[in-house]
């Protein structure tokens, strides 16, 4: 199962200021370039804790299956509709009496759909994300994120981007990394 991001979270004109202020930087010149940057960060930050540090609105195709579900992204904060994919694709709304719910403790979203019809998949439509908004970030998280942004900023014309982030950087987010045993 893959997720779909149908609303992306918002990066307030806040977390370009705290980048811009890491960096020493005073204008706007490169303000669209250090916007792309924090939200790779924000990506970056998501692949290697596992978690989603901000709010998103995603959806995630399952399918027909009484067995619980889990998808993908956590921590899940609110599973807001599960819809029937019929195999010619159009959706329709499941009633609340066709799937069941459930939110464990540790933020993973749970499905399973009781009756479907001819379904062939189900499109279930949840909210994810450790803080609704940047200043509501841990501390260690938010400024991981900033400091990637700035070391990506500083390394773009030698090394480029790295597919891990800096040692400063993991340490930062380490305590909120989620494993799992496969």
């Amino acid at each position: 199962m893959k997720r779909a991001i149908v609303t992306p979270a918002v990066l307030p004109p806040s977390a370009l200021a705290e980048l811009k202020q890491w960096l020493g930087i005073s204008t706007t010149h490169d303000d669209a370039l250090l916007g792309n940057l924090l939200r790779a960060a924000l990506d970056m930050c998501e692949a290697f804790t596992g978690t989603a540090p901000l709010a998103m609105v995603c959806e995630e195709i399952v399918p027909p299956a009484r067995n619980w579900c889990d998808l993908s992204v956590r921590p899940v904060t609110a599973i807001t509709g599960v819809e029937a994919i019929s195999p010619g694709g159009t959706r329709t709304a499941l009633a609340a009496d066709a799937f069941a719910l459930d939110l464990t403790a540790d933020g993973t979203g749970r499905v399973a759909i009781l009756s479907g019809g001819d379904a062939s998949r189900f499109a279930v439509r949840f909210t994810a994300g450790l803080a609704a908004d940047w200043s509501g970030l841990p501390e260690p998280l938010r400024h991981g994120m900033v400091r990637l942004a700035a070391h990506q900023h500083r390394e773009r014309e030698s090394s480029g981007a790295a597919s891990v982030p800096p040692a400063s950087v993991a340490a930062l987010w380490r305590p909120w990394r989620r494993l799992r045993l496969l």
